[in-house]
């Protein structure tokens, strides 16, 4: 492959609990084919999520660069830790300690930057999301709703340090991440789990002070019409493609941590 037909596009990956996507971009953000999905294969190491991102991208047009978005804490390309790619089978299955030993500082940036042989660059899934939606003016939180929470907040355009907001306890025993996750949508039914949504939105507002909060991730679009009316017009639904088309875009991201 030339590399002149990989000039100027970014391979964007947005890899979740339950699927891996990827898509190339050109430079405006325009998919350049239609994103592929495959299912997140379980049990997970490092050495297994390299492989599948190797894969996905045999089977795209050519890249000179890539972005990779996975969930957890994940400082200057290293995983500190990330819940579900610890586990047997997938989320809310039992942890095995193996796992957690493979991923705890492991550098995916230098692991995925070698394995693709381009530069990659590798964030927490919501940064990615958010990336693809903000507008660069004032304080802006991303809130992902999916097989848990993520979330990201950008100051001015710039992206501060990651909170895993989502291991915030609800209450006794329980965080966000169970609290308004996947598993949770199915049992309670949209309309029970949308009140929920509004209930940790008004329980945030207070800590943040926002003067955006996008909600994205795939289980945004099932918020009900009438909670997004009550949570008022500085709360937008963004689309869940903004975690791909925000790959593009993280590249010129200014960062708290690091100044790139």
């Amino acid at each position: 492959m030339s590399h002149d037909a990989a000039e100027g596009r970014t391979l964007a990956v947005d890899c979740g609990g339950g699927g891996i996507k990827a898509a190339v971009l050109d430079a405006a953000g325009t998919l350049h084919v239609p994103p592929v999905r495959v299912a997140t294969p379980y049990p997970l190491p490092p050495e297994r999520l390299v492989e599948t991102v190797v894969a996905i991208a045999r089977d795209l047009p050519p890249a000179a660069r890539a972005t990779v978005g996975m969930p957890g804490m994940i400082r200057h390309g290293v995983v500190i830790a990330t819940p579900h790619y610890v586990t047997r089978a997938g989320p809310r299955t039992r942890v095995l300690p193996e796992l957690v030993a493979a991923w705890a500082g492991r550098d995916m940036e230098a692991a995925l930057t070698a394995a693709l042989d381009m530069p990659v660059l590798v964030l927490n899934d919501a940064e990615v999301h958010g990336a693809g939606v903000v507008s660069g003016s004032g304080l802006e939180l991303v809130l992902t709703l999916g097989t848990g929470l993520g979330s990201a907040l950008f100051d001015g355009g710039v992206l501060a340090p990651h909170l895993e907001l989502s291991h915030a306890p609800v209450r006794r025993g329980v965080t966000y991440d169970s609290w308004l996750g996947e598993p949770e949508r199915r049992r309670l039914g949209d309309g029970m789990w949308s009140r929920r949504v509004r209930r940790a939105v008004e329980g945030l507002r207070p800590v943040f002070h926002w003067d955006r909060l996008y909600l994205g991730g795939g289980n945004a679009r099932l918020v009900s019409a009438t909670t997004l009316a009550a949570l008022g017009d500085d709360v937008v639904v963004v689309p869940n493609s903004a975690g791909i088309v925000g790959g593009v875009r993280a590249w010129s991201l200014r960062r708290l941590t690091d100044g790139r």
